[in-house]
């Protein structure tokens, strides 16, 4: 054995002193080498241990980045056993760690051994790395190439010039021997970096590139090459390529123009299907606002009309008025979509912020939108879920009117009888001061089709469907939510199944008000008894009563509420309240608080629980044994107001908002209304008269400066103000009347009472000098607002 490893040794030694690597192979999928003397280690450069941990001994492994010398390899194998050769030949790069490569010539012997089923081939690897760059050195001949070449190698950052053939140095008009240095930064122009940055890693490891790049020649004209790169060599472990240049200006720029037409003349058909289709979508919306608009009017004039032939009979001309009201009321919410759709464009919507009470603005929302779900029947449930402040700044009336958006088409698109949920959620935020919150509104109604999806937020659009045609509106809600949602910085995302229903969510982030301290904790743990056929609203009012102390317990209906008070009344455990929902099937709150009120006597409260305006309830209700109402969703300090007053008997009853107060009287006060159409002057000088102040009419603004200047000072208290007048305008009224040197000249409040709504209108009122802006139709509790803030001298 010492003899026959000497021997071993020597042959070793003798094989890598002729640069020649011999190695024994397995013929299977991955050419899996077997033994190899030292030599073909040193060839590519990398110990042995580290070569069989990277590759396994796989030659596929070993040339992954160099699949095509491997698959010639492969080729010439299967070749020479096909047509029965001892063995193959073939000179082939091969890959070296670092990145470089060698020229080997490989000759294999095949043999009749076997290893592991598998035939074994010897192969020896001689390194012909120098001879073969000799060679192309003298077969380069730089004039004979086709267009013109240069050497480069590619460094880390760099292309570093080496040489150029004459054509080169005349192209680009710079003298021989001038080194050239082309910085990653300094190409000609973006297309140029791009096109060196998709190949620059490519040429780093040699392999061969093409691509096109935008130069200028010596005499500064714009030209377009065709680059060939192929490696020819390395340098310190650049790769050192030979780059042909092929300028194929007259053919690139015949292919841009044809480009730039095929692109404009695709701009051109796109840009006419987008008129075509914004035509027709616009065509469809007059359409629709055509019958939208003549709906309304019809029941006006026609109710009118109505009223006029029945004038003594009280009863049946009350109820056309209120079809008057309602017909009117749509009719100026369809006019203004159109506005709000216009301001939207045009960038004139301006976001204010105002304190309110989250609890309070859904409220509103509801009792709105409450006749429509009792029209139609729906079960409408609304619920608060962790909302630690309930106290937010924020446009309040932007808000309602995405959130009515919402909630209307929920109500319209979801057949009679239906559900919708509206929930209310609080998270917390990276910012100190703000919550997110989230709303989300679902329904089981019709729901969308996937290709009305993509277009539910364009404006003018409505889903084509037998099942909607008969429903009105715009086409223009959703684009209005959507465009004040964003400018708001929130998002606002739809998600539907045809057939089953839809659900909106609208995430903002809100500042919030830091609430006094209003902690309120009662320790002994008395039970309250839930009833909602609602299990969440169940689960979430006995959350809050847990928080504030209370054993919140509940069932889904009146029948399980009258068995379990029952149950234990009889076992003298009694419940210190009642929280029971209005609206349940079977037994309602109303009936289910009468069979308990009979069983718990007068002493236990009784609180009804309510989404809803429950006014047409109250006189039910108090019969029924019912001690008062709280609304959905159940908020954390409208429950504490309930347990204080109800349960402990004290006076916790919040300030009176303005449209709880009543309307006061405004007698001794007058009034200079200034208005050029008669029957606007008889509405307004009849709502403002019902106030008890003395209306006088001026017909135009210049009848309105004489009035004013007329009578003494302090004779007005205040001047309600048209915009739009012949003679002279409100506005130059009212800077002639700010103008005057008389002391109440500047002091009187002048409000713009004009068909005039929109922004930049109240921007205009403003800054010509009025105090406040009330647009037409009038709105009568925002203008008894209006008069309480100017002319009211008590305590409110």
């Amino acid at each position: 054995m010492a003899a026959g490893g000497k021997q071993f040794d020597e042959y070793n030694a003798l094989m890598s002193s002729l640069k020649v690597s011999v190695s024994k192979h397995l013929l299977d999928e991955h050419f899996t080498m077997i033994w190899a003397n030292d030599f073909y280690y040193e060839i590519i450069k990398y110990p042995k241990d580290e070569y069989e941990a990277l590759f396994h001994n796989h030659a596929d492994e070993f040339y992954k980045h160099m699949p095509d010398r491997f698959q010639r390899i492969r080729e010439e194998v299967e070749k020479a056993l096909a047509e029965g050769r001892p063995g193959y030949e073939c000179i082939c790069e091969m890959p070296q760690k670092g990145g470089t490569t060698a020229w080997t010539r490989l000759v294999g012997t095949f043999t009749n051994e076997f290893v592991d089923g598998y035939p074994v081939v010897y192969t020896v690897f001689t390194d012909i790395t120098d001879v073969v760059e000799v060679r192309r050195e003298r077969t380069i001949t730089y004039d004979n190439l086709p267009g013109f070449a240069a050497r480069f190698r590619i460094d880390v950052d760099n292309f570093v010039f080496l040489s150029a053939n004459d054509k080169f140095i005349k192209f680009f008009g710079c003298t021989k021997g001038q080194e050239l240095s082309y910085g990653l930064s300094n190409y000609y122009s973006e297309s140029n970096r791009m096109a060196y940055d998709r190949n620059f890693l490519a040429m780093r490891r040699g392999n061969p590139v093409h691509f096109t790049l935008q130069a200028k020649d010596q005499d500064g004209r714009d030209v377009w090459l065709q680059i060939n790169a192929d490696c020819i060599s390395w340098q310190d472990d650049n790769p050192v390529y030979l780059v042909i240049y092929i300028d194929i200006t007259d053919l690139t720029e015949q292919r841009l123009l044809q480009k730039q037409l095929e692109e404009r003349s695709e701009l051109l058909h796109n840009a006419l299907e987008a008129a075509e289709e914004a035509n027709r979508a616009k065509s469809e919306f007059l359409s629709r606002m055509s019958h939208d608009i003549r709906t309304p009017m019809n029941a006006i004039i026609g109710m009118t009309a109505i009223a006029a032939s029945h004038i003594d009979n009280q009863e049946r001309v009350m109820d056309c008025l209120e079809k008057i009201n309602v017909s009117s009321r749509l009719l100026l919410g369809l006019i203004n979509e159109v506005l709000d759709m216009s301001r939207i464009e045009s960038g004139r919507v301006a976001l204010t912020e105002e304190e309110f009470s989250m609890g309070g603005m859904i409220h509103d929302i509801i009792t709105i939108i409450q006749p429509s779900i009792e029209a139609k029947h729906h079960t409408f449930d609304v619920h608060a879920f962790d909302l630690e402040h309930e106290y937010i700044v924020g446009d309040l009336q932007h808000l309602q009117q995405v959130f009515l958006n919402i909630l209307s088409n929920a109500v319209k698109y979801t057949p009679d009888y239906g559900r919708i949920q509206f929930d209310i959620r609080e998270l917390p935020h990276k910012t100190k001061g703000y919550g997110r919150y989230e709303f989300i509104c679902r329904d089981n109604g019709y729901g969308m089709k996937p290709e009305f999806m993509e277009k539910l937020f364009m404006p003018f659009e409505r889903a084509e469907d037998p099942d909607i045609r008969g429903i009105q509106g715009t086409g223009l809600g959703m684009a209005i939510s959507r465009n004040i949602v964003r400018m708001m910085d929130g998002d606002i995302k739809a998600e539907s199944t045809y057939g089953k229903g839809s659900t909106f969510t609208i995430s903002l982030s809100l500042q919030y008000r830091d609430e006094e301290n209003t902690e309120f904790f009662l320790p002994e743990r008395l039970p309250v008894l839930v009833v909602d056929d609602d299990p969440v609203t169940c689960e979430t009012v006995c959350e809050r009563l847990d928080e504030i102390g209370l054993d919140g317990r509940w069932v889904t209906s009146g029948k399980e509420a009258v068995s379990r008070v029952t149950k234990a009344h009889g076992t003298g455990e009694e419940f210190i309240a009642i929280i029971i929902d209005l609206k349940m099937p079977e037994m309602n709150g109303i009936e289910t608080a009468k069979a308990i009120r009979t069983l718990v006597g007068p002493d236990v409260p009784i609180i009804l629980l309510s989404a809803y305006d429950w006014t047409e309830y109250e006189e039910a209700a108090a019969k029924a044994g019912v001690s008062g109402c709280i609304v959905k969703p159940l908020l954390k300090s409208s429950l504490v107001c309930a347990v204080k007053k109800y349960v402990l008997n004290q006076n916790s009853r919040k300030p009176a908002s303005f449209a709880e107060r009543r309307v006061r009287s405004f007698e001794g006060k007058r009034l200079l209304l200034v208005e050029d159409n008669l029957l606007n002057q008889e509405i307004a000088a009849e709502l403002l008269g019902q106030t008890g102040a003395v209306v006088d009419v001026a017909q135009n603004g210049q009848e309105a400066v004489q009035a004013f200047l007329t009578f003494p000072m302090g004779f007005y208290d205040l001047i309600f103000m048209d915009m739009q007048m012949p003679v002279m305008n409100g506005l130059e009224a009212v800077r002639t009347i700010r103008a005057q040197s008389r002391p109440d000249a500047c002091r009187i409040p002048i409000v713009a009472m004009t068909a005039n709504a929109l922004e930049e209108d109240v921007r205009a009122a403003k800054e010509a000098g009025m105090n406040d802006h009330l647009a037409k139709p009038l709105d009568i509790e925002r203008m008894n607002r209006i008069l309480e803030r100017y002319l009211y001298d008590g305590p409110i």
